[in-house]
């Protein structure tokens, strides 16, 4: 029951974590991609503001990444900002993959807890026999506790993985509508002075 508790324990400060940290507003604010823009149209960028937006938020992070390369390029600009996407969707997903095995490992260990259980009730039965039902009680409870143990932590663990998994996937999505509106805007605005 110990690993059992410890699991659950476990799956509850990790679903706080992600909470407070997954929050598609911090993340990736909707009002960013504007104000970015409007930097650049009064020529206001400048390592600064670079800076800023950098450790403004992990969409702010992207953008920083490739607003530093833009001049060299649509090409170079996009591979920079899948380099910065791919570090913040990392970190985005941490823990995630803890909560998965917890959610695997839980229903086994009860499993565990449900075998040694039964090796209890053999045991007694090969020691004392079957007329003593209170010592047969005791290991077929121990196995069932153990076998429910297990799952109670699994199933919302479970929940939560998928949860938190889609929620990242919606964050990246957005993420990746705002990166590529910035890509495109920035580099049709200089083709157009170009011509």
């Amino acid at each position: 029951m110990l690993p059992i508790l410890l699991c659950s324990v476990a799956v509850i400060a990790i679903c706080i974590e992600r909470l407070w940290t997954l929050n598609p507003r911090r993340i990736a604010p909707r009002t960013l991609l504007g104000e970015v823009w409007s930097w650049l149209k009064n020529n206001q960028m400048n390592g600064e503001k670079l800076k800023s937006l950098r450790d403004s938020s992990y969409l702010g992070r992207i953008f920083a990444a490739g607003l530093s390369n833009s001049r060299h390029g649509r090409e170079v600009m996009k591979d920079s900002i899948e380099e910065a996407a791919s570090q913040v969707v990392h970190e985005l997903e941490r823990f995630l993959g803890a909560l998965g095995t917890i959610a695997a490992v839980a229903p086994l260990i009860g499993l565990l807890g449900t075998v040694v259980g039964m090796i209890q009730v053999f045991t007694a039965i090969m020691l004392e026999g079957t007329g003593n039902a209170g010592v047969l009680a005791g290991g077929i409870s121990q196995a069932l506790i153990t076998t429910a143990a297990g799952l109670t932590v699994a199933i919302p663990a479970l929940m939560a993985h998928r949860y938190f998994q889609r929620r990242v996937d919606s964050i990246v999505v957005t993420m990746e509508q705002e990166a590529v509106k910035l890509v495109d805007a920035l580099h049709s605005d200089r083709r157009i002075e170009a011509v």
